[in-house]
């Protein structure tokens, strides 16, 4: 696996070293893993965890809450993640350029530590607002490990392995959708005793990050061009790459940064007045909204609250659930050996034609769902589908291209830009989705109830 020798390799065949390896499993398991962890661990055990709110304020003031309140509570606890994730969005840029990626990423978990332990112990603490501030500190920390974990990958990767190691801090968070789900089931942690556990487990990637992450070198590009160290940065590169030959390497990062300091540094304020940079910053901003208003983190949030209005049986639900995130891993998998020869451009628009046309059908089967008996499987085939397109292009195909389309000056303005577009409207998704899933089937009971009164 590690190439050796002294001479300078062809840079089109670079290999996957150990060291290139294990600093991205440590940085994306630490990091991005936690992230869809985050996303879908409150989608199990949602009905313990309303009955814990109403409970605890039952003992405060001896009364419940009533309904509505309840799914606004409800809607904040899922919803405060992505905006925490909008908040950590903003410090991307000002961290990264401080204390570094690798910086940064050790730091950031002092946001995940800290709410890990605040939720674990709600319940003993008879305190649910302890639960929804968590959810937004938590966000913090997936909002900045979200921007930083693309950008430190891509700067060690060669240039052949960057689409593939640039798709890895995606796949680690459909990994953590997965885990979440699967330790969700009723009889694992998915119950009346278990859901602290769940939602306290975040914390333990994050403290293996603490533990192993040192033992690896900062992205070189930073050490040379930010602290200006060119020995570290070169033992770095060496580390990296498995040999000792990395003069043209560094000179060519050395070269990028003249043409860049011609240019400038860029703020984000600048970044948007740069003509000849615009057409890339409408197509980031397009590409994540596009991929977080098309609803997959709904589908995460309230995927039980989904399969049960579209008919699945209570007690399959949580399996399903499960299907549907090995599902997306298996897809992301795929787009890691795909994503280099196809391109971006035709994994996307794959991914977002193949999403589009399964919400429409899933649209029909919805309609026909109480007078057709096999609807309800239709239904988690499009969902199934769904998530297929979406985990080969829209999913992870912005994170990849990010990086590509900007240069060094201007790459922590863009991420800043394209993670605050991203969490805002993972954001609004989560807020707005219970109550518009709520208003849909209270209309549908009363669609059915007006045809069967007049038939």
């Amino acid at each position: 696996m590690l190439l050796g020798g002294h001479h300078h390799p062809n840079p089109t065949l670079l290999k996957l070293t150990v060291t290139l390896f294990l600093a991205t499993l440590i940085s994306t398991f630490g990091s991005s893993f936690q992230y869809g962890y985050n996303v879908a661990s409150v989608n199990s055990p949602a009905p313990f965890m309303k009955a814990f709110y109403n409970a605890t304020n039952y003992d405060r003031v001896g009364s419940s809450f009533d309904d509505g309140f309840l799914i606004l509570l409800w809607s904040l606890t899922v919803s405060l993640y992505p905006l925490g994730g909008f908040f950590g969005s903003l410090m991307v840029g000002p961290l990264v350029s401080k204390i570094g990626r690798k910086g940064t990423l050790l730091f950031n978990n002092i946001f995940s530590i800290v709410p890990a332990i605040l939720m674990g112990t709600s319940v003993v603490a008879k305190t649910f607002e302890v639960i929804i501030a968590s959810r937004l500190v938590v966000g913090i920390c997936a909002g900045l490990s979200s921007n930083v974990v693309p950008m430190y990958v891509g700067e060690m990767s060669p240039k052949n392995l960057r689409g593939g190691i640039g798709i890895m801090p995606q796949l680690m968070i459909t990994v953590g959708i997965l885990m979440a789900q699967i330790f969700g089931i009723r009889f694992i942690l998915g119950n009346t005793q278990g859901w602290p556990i769940l939602l306290a487990l975040t914390g333990i990637p994050a403290l293996l990050e603490l533990l192993f992450l040192p033992f690896f070198p900062e992205s070189p590009r930073y050490t040379l061009l930010h602290r200006g160290n060119e020995d570290k940065a070169k033992k770095a590169l060496q580390r990296i790459r498995g040999w000792e030959d990395v003069d043209g390497e560094i000179k060519e990062m050395y070269q990028e940064d003249q043409s860049e300091k011609a240019e400038g540094r860029l703020s984000v304020r600048n970044l948007c007045s740069i003509r000849p940079l615009r057409w890339q910053l409408i197509s980031i901003i397009i590409m994540n909204m596009g991929q977080q208003l098309s609803g997959i983190n709904a589908v995460y949030y309230y995927a039980d609250s989904i399969y049960k209005s579209a008919g699945v049986r209570e007690d399959t639900i949580q399996y399903v659930t499960v299907a549907t995130g090995s599902v997306n891993v298996v897809m992301t998998v795929a787009a890691i050996f795909i994503v280099d020869t196809w391109g971006r451009r035709i994994l996307l628009l794959t991914g977002f034609g193949t999403c589009c046309l399964s919400c429409v059908m899933l649209t029909i089967a919805l309609v026909y769902q109480t007078t057709v008996p096999w609807m309800p499987y239709l239904s988690i085939a499009c969902v199934f589908a769904y998530v297929i397109g979406h985990a080969i292009g829209p999913s992870p195909i912005p994170y990849v291209v990010t990086t590509e389309m900007f240069r060094q000056a201007s790459r922590p303005a863009a991420f800043m830009v394209a993670g605050s577009v991203h969490w805002l409207s993972n954001f609004t998704i989560g807020l707005v989705f219970e109550f518009l899933l709520e208003h849909l089937y209270s209309s549908t009971l009363w669609y059915q109830k007006q045809k069967a009164r007049l038939s």
